[in-house]
């Protein structure tokens, strides 16, 4: 058995939404990871309903459950397409029925459930069902029909509580993270980079950090930046979506006071090879 290190850079990553683009490639998606009672919920929102909402007052939850996942509850590749297939039959049949949106997806628990806000229920239920009995038999299944009028479920449990930059910055290496199938509860450790004009404001950073426990891993001069004088730091911490947020936070706040710029994180995990 073997150990390599795995380690990234979110600010060289692409972002990490190409798997849901085929729902709605016109509309505005973004996704987060959110803490939930079992662990963490990916949830992807449509942004384009925040201030223009379509006059549908009918919410269906429709889901299934996939077997093919990993340990922290994300579909691997294999269950993603099962997910997606469910999905699709879904969305096919929704669109001979009635007018609908698809507002949001939510996966949790090797589970994948998309939700929708419809003009009318008639007969959505008995169809539904009768696609199911059909088609996917063989699979746990759930469904969620009832009236949402202010739209309360996108807003209470689609909308992010957090909307600033340095939330979604931190949630784009989340999710590609939480996909790959990473304990992001395990402590591990993580890599953060600032940059500064001047040596002196460098240090002063330095002293800081080391207040709260970072130690030093490097230092560099980039001869001919505009902030030539990087530091990287590490600690041993957890990547629980809440408790990086504020580490970010206040690693961008200090580096800012001293005249420099928060340049981003890093995590390094074994993986286990038989």
């Amino acid at each position: 058995m073997s150990n390599t290190i795995y380690s990234i850079k979110f600010s060289l990553l692409v972002f990490f939404m190409g798997i849901f683009i085929t729902h709605a490639q016109e509309d505005d998606w973004d996704s987060y990871l959110a803490e939930a009672e079992k662990g963490l919920m990916a949830i992807n929102v449509n942004f384009k309903y925040v201030l223009a909402r379509p006059s549908y007052k009918n919410l269906v939850l429709v889901g299934t459950k996939t077997k093919k996942c990993f340990k922290n509850g994300a579909p691997n590749a294999e269950g993603l397409d099962e997910i997606y297939a469910f999905s699709d039959s879904i969305a096919r049949l929704l669109n001979q029925m009635t007018k609908n949106k698809l507002a949001g997806i939510l996966t949790y628990q090797c589970a994948g459930f998309d939700v929708y806000y419809v003009k009318d229920t008639i007969d959505i239920r008995n169809k539904i069902n009768g696609l199911i009995q059909q088609s996917f038999s063989n699979t746990r299944n759930y469904l969620v029909i009832r009236g949402d009028k202010r739209w309360n479920y996108y807003e209470e449990v689609l909308y992010p509580k957090d909307i600033s930059d340095n939330f979604f910055a931190n949630q784009e290496y989340l999710s590609q993270l939480f996909y790959e199938g990473k304990d992001l509860s395990k402590t591990i450790k993580v890599t953060h980079w600032s940059s500064f004009k001047k040596d002196k404001r460098r240090q002063k950073f330095i002293d800081k950090v080391k207040a709260i426990n970072f130690n030093v891993d490097s230092l560099k001069f980039k001869k001919g930046n505009k902030y030539p004088f990087e530091v990287k730091i590490y600690r041993e911490n957890n990547l629980n979506p809440t408790y990086i947020n504020e580490v970010t936070k206040v690693l961008d706040i200090l580096s800012r006071s001293y005249g420099g710029y928060y340049d981003g994180w890093s995590a390094e995990f074994e993986e286990e090879n038989e």
